[in-house]
């Protein structure tokens, strides 16, 4: 009888263990009823499974419960609405295609209102929260619901869509907040909480296990700066439509990621959800407070990165190239460097065919730890950069370089320093110049307008060559040119005379 109820109570901590914190109740209570059973299955077999498996340091087993109630006073409900929007809809007939005018039939579409939800991670007393971009893209109105049901109108300080993050602003003090924590420090198989507010049920806890790092997804630039950083933590902790921004937590209660995304051919959880790492979000939300924008870097280097040549099964001769690479350098991790960029940040110090192993120290296992590694730094960073060249391993001072390709901080410079105002094209105009689309300058002050020689009255008609039918458009485009190493604006357009004039506006900013 006794072996009896000891095989069951056996199972039943068996079972339990599997249940995570669950489990936590039941290995209390057998401690206390059945001391002689406990000290059997525990104490007398230190290296037992069950036990290894279920205790976290010093015979006590994983408790997540105080990790749980920090984690959830600080994470947010987010309501985002997109107003709806009357648009002009042009259809355009032969004379656009040769002409470019825009000539064409006009009607006008009234769109409707949209919401998302989300979720969000106050990280400072004073309210600041942090969050997706995607969660708060293109809403006119943001709404922030705590945990003690109040709700606060949000305003976006900034946003990332590279690294899909974005910085909100409540109005208030003494908010309750969660430390960050150091996700470098995470290890595969700790245990992590996902919190957030799926399927707008607030303040939902689920449990898992971080079961990979530096996870990409999709593909990726090969020169140190990709479309999107692809950096992720993978975890097993169910995530949901409605987790999104929402924190991922360790034992400790430290925020350690910020949930973005699940992978899951229904669109539910399936057991893939991935989480944007501390180690970006800290650079990332530092930037956007201080700058606007986040200050990019490129090590100006294209490569591939070695283990995929030994991973994939394939003969073409790309592939095949990789492999012979790496069975000659006798390594099967690391960058392998097929061009230095002229004017980067890598020119004259990094070489073609050496293999990026480390910077700063930091082993470069794949492309990802790359990206990783390069979204904590800003231009004219210097980093140690370990190379194996000749076979003989190296390691070399890099400054790293902007998109540019200059060490300058980019400001996050608003229409404001055009030093101009607009206004779409009335009607009226349109009729008298034949016109379907266009920005009028309304008027003219000290700026890059005027520096250009742009004065009131002109008709934007194309910028970069997109048309201009809105101050978005207008104001879409000069984003776009900020990035790029011109930093310029070609604008093309008619005086109300019916004179066509053509202008650059340098954008930079000394």
């Amino acid at each position: 009888m006794k072996q009896t109820a000891k095989n069951i109570l056996g199972v039943t901590a068996i079972v339990l263990l599997s249940a995570g914190v669950a489990g936590v109740t039941t290995y209390k209570l057998l401690k206390k009823e059945r001391p002689a059973v406990f000290s059997e299955l525990f104490e007398q077999n230190p290296n037992n499974v069950r036990l290894t498996a279920y205790q976290a340091t010093g015979n006590q087993p994983i408790d997540l419960t105080q990790a749980a109630e920090t984690s959830v006073h600080a994470v947010v409900h987010i309501r985002a609405t997109q107003l709806g929007k009357t648009q002009t809809v042009q259809t355009p007939d032969i004379f656009d295609f040769f002409f470019g005018d825009g000539r064409g039939q006009q009607r006008q579409v009234q769109t409707q209102p949209r919401v998302g939800f989300g979720s969000g991670v106050i990280i400072s007393k004073d309210g600041y929260i942090v969050t997706n971009n995607h969660v708060v893209e293109g809403a006119d109105e943001i709404a922030v619901k705590l945990n003690d049901e109040r709700e606060l109108k949000g305003r976006v300080i900034g946003t990332d869509a590279a690294t899909d993050l974005a910085l909100l602003k409540i109005e208030g003090d003494d908010f309750p907040t969660l430390p960050i924590g150091d996700s470098d420090a995470l290890k595969v198989g700790e245990w992590v909480l996902a919190v957030g507010n799926p399927f707008n049920l607030n303040s939902t806890v689920t449990a898992g296990i971080v079961s990979a790092k530096a996870r990409a997804i999709g593909g990726a630039a090969a020169n140190g700066q990709g479309a999107n950083i692809q950096s992720f933590i993978q975890t097993d902790a169910a995530i949901n439509s409605g987790n999104s921004g929402g924190a991922l937590v360790n034992a400790k209660g430290e925020l350690v990621g910020i949930n973005a995304m699940l992978y899951s051919p229904t669109g539910a959880y399936s057991g893939y959800g991935f989480a944007i790492p501390t180690s970006i979000m800290t650079k990332i939300v530092a930037d956007l407070k201080q700058f606007g924008t986040v200050q990019r870097v490129l090590l100006g280097i294209e490569c591939v990165d070695l283990n995929i040549g030994l991973a994939v099964n394939e003969e073409n001769q790309g592939i095949k190239e990789i492999r012979d690479k790496a069975k000659e350098l006798n390594i099967q991790e690391g960058l392998w460097i097929r061009r230095v960029v002229e004017g980067g940040s890598s020119a004259g110090i990094l070489q073609e065919n050496d293999v990026l192993t480390a910077i700063d120290g930091k082993k470069i296992h794949r492309f990802a730890d790359l990206q990783e590694e390069l979204a904590k730094h800003r231009p004219g960073d210097k980093v140690k950069v370990t190379v194996l060249r000749d076979k003989k391993e190296k390691t070399l001072e890099v400054t790293l370089k902007n998109e540019q390709g200059t060490t300058k901080v980019v400001k996050n410079a608003g229409m404001e320093i055009l030093g101009a105002a607009f206004r779409p094209v009335t009607t009226e105009t349109k009729r008298q110049l034949n016109l379907g689309y266009g920005l009028e300058v309304t008027g003219v002050t000290d700026g890059k307008m005027a520096e250009a020689g742009i004065r009131k009255g002109f008709i934007i008609l194309k910028a970069n060559g997109q048309q201009m039918k809105t101050v978005e458009d207008l104001e879409t485009a000069m984003k776009e040119a900020q990035k790029s190493p011109e930093q310029a604006l070609f604008i093309t357009g008619m005086f109300p005379s019916g004179k066509r004039a053509m202008y650059a506006v340098d954008l930079s900013q000394e």
